[in-house]
């Protein structure tokens, strides 16, 4: 038994293919858009995938998070159009080579994919003092942006594909979705079986963005602080590791 692990009941210790697993997970996770199958996603499945962003981290244990599932073709066909709206508004933000770049993206699967997930913040679940949230009030928010990561991670686990969609105007779907005031909708997501997934992020495969090196991140104390060069050299390696499929 090492130092770190002193203490601990063996239960508690993952297994080297628990471990790797979990990383394969992580590093294959990916915002699935266009390849997703009309089959349909088995009630199991999906109430694993549930049940794993019931059980993220909440902040003073709040549970702000409800899902609501959508899996009407005419409330679906509304937050589609709602899309084209606001996808058509995005484009204009860009100029020349990116504009047209971004007109050739698919960035949603709403129609494609059996069934869509909105994932909600209610503000005011557990009333106006909350543990940890008394000086930071978007905890709540921050807590379910765990809850929509803990499904994705499930899902990719269940070899499901997952997309986000955040083109779309919050008050068309919160009128859509017929959500009141207190309630945000964090997150609007397709989920499926797919016919594959990407080996890379597709936004990265298309050149819209490379990954940024982890090394110039990571900082010492403050914002601009100095970087750790023997940690430095480690991440790098160990990021190296992770694009070529060796972490795991």
């Amino acid at each position: 038994m090492t130092e770190q692990t002193a203490g601990i009941q063996s239960d508690d210790i993952l297994s080297d293919a628990d471990r790797r697993g979990l990383y394969r997970v992580l590093l294959s996770r990916r915002d699935v858009r266009g390849q997703f199958l009309p089959d349909a996603v088995p009630d199991d499945a999906l109430a694993r995938v549930l049940t794993a962003a019931h059980y993220a981290p909440s902040v003073g244990f709040m549970q702000p998070w409800s899902f609501i599932l959508v899996r009407s073709p005419e409330v679906r066909g509304r937050i589609k159009t709602a899309f084209e709206k606001a996808n058509a508004e995005a484009a204009v933000m860009f100029e020349g080579d990116k504009q047209a770049t971004y007109r050739s993206l698919k960035l949603e699967g709403i129609l494609e994919a059996p069934v869509n997930i909105c994932v909600t913040c209610d503000r005011d679940r557990v009333g106006p003092v909350v543990l940890g949230r008394t000086h930071i009030p978007t905890m709540d928010l921050y807590s379910t942006v765990c809850a929509v990561e803990n499904l994705w991670l499930a899902a990719r686990a269940e070899g499901l594909g997952l997309g986000w969609v955040s083109i779309i105007s919050e008050p068309a779907l919160k009128d859509i979705l017929g959500l009141p005031e207190r309630v945000v909708p964090v997150a609007y997501l397709c989920i499926g079986k797919v016919s594959h997934f990407f080996a890379q992020p597709e936004l990265e495969t298309r050149g819209w963005r490379k990954r940024l090196r982890l090394a110039e991140l990571v900082t010492l104390d403050r914002w601009q602080g100095d970087h750790d060069a023997a940690l430095g050299l480690e991440l790098d390696r160990t990021q190296a590791m992770a694009e070529d499929g060796e972490l795991v």
